[in-house]
């Protein structure tokens, strides 16, 4: 089993490159270029912030824009919420390198449930089919990996997530403390149940405080959360797993996972 350790955010192109090398030197292994409130970089910039990523062996993923909802009645939402997930892919492409074996994930938020549940599950869907066939037809390099919410009232439940893998074939991104917010639990049997047959995994992890509707902010993680979660991984083998911190302090969240788990193993 491979787990890579790493931040939410890199920041803007000018530090980018910079801050890649500042993670290698910490041991992190993996960076989430948070675009959640818009794509700021252009090809130029991906393209070099790629190719630095995979000099340092550092993965790389996408968290797209906050402002999306596959579940809207207005069109004019949807086909925004599509062109924001899409361009995250066009440079999510050109940070790949053209390596197949290093595709890069775009997170992102589903929607909102609306009225109906089992209607909302099924637009869903079918905008996540039209979006894998738009990233087919260009030939980009990437995994849409629609992310299991933290609130009970957003769609995103581990079950919601995990059908949505079986009935179109996208990716996946299992937020363990978004599932601590939704269940009151980690819920590390259902996890295994639903994703444990997939080698690759993409996830966040960090201590959050929640109430009863769910999900309120992140916060630090404690040691002891750490070594709940690499009790439960050790049953894996032959997996590679990311481990996406968004704690207030992502690097220095991320550190003490990798320097744990090292000390666990």
């Amino acid at each position: 089993m491979e787990v890579k350790f790493g931040p939410s955010g890199l920041g803007g192109k000018e530090d980018a490159i910079s801050h890649l090398e500042v993670f290698a030197k910490k041991g992190l292994k993996a960076c989430e270029v948070a675009f959640v409130y818009g794509v700021y970089l252009d090809k130029k910039s991906a393209e070099e912030i790629g190719e630095k990523a995979k000099e340092l062996d550092i993965r790389l993923s996408i968290h797209a824009p906050y402002y999306i909802n596959l579940n809207s009645d207005d069109k004019a939402k949807i086909f925004a919420s599509k062109k924001r997930i899409l361009d995250c892919c066009e440079i999510g492409h050109h940070f790949s390198c053209g390596d197949k074996k290093r595709k890069t994930h775009i997170v992102f938020h589903a929607g909102f449930y609306g009225d109906d549940r089992e209607k909302a599950f099924e637009v869903i869907k079918e905008n996540i089919l039209d979006l894998m066939k738009a990233v087919e037809e260009k030939e980009l390099n990437i995994v849409l990996c629609p992310e299991i919410m933290g609130k009970r009232n957003v769609f995103g439940s581990i079950d919601e997530i995990s059908k949505l893998v079986k009935e179109t074939g996208c990716g996946f991104c299992i937020d363990f403390a978004h599932i601590l917010a939704r269940y009151d639990k980690h819920e590390y049997d259902l996890v295994k149940k639903e994703f444990g047959k997939f080698d690759f995994w993409h996830c966040h992890f960090s201590g959050i405080v929640y109430g009863d509707k769910g999900e309120k902010h992140h916060r630090h993680t404690e040691e002891k959360e750490w070594k709940e979660l690499f009790s439960f991984l050790r049953g894996f083998e032959n997996k590679e797993i990311i481990i996406i911190s968004e704690a207030p302090n992502p690097v220095g969240d991320a550190e003490e996972g990798l320097e744990l788990s090292t000390m666990s193993n």
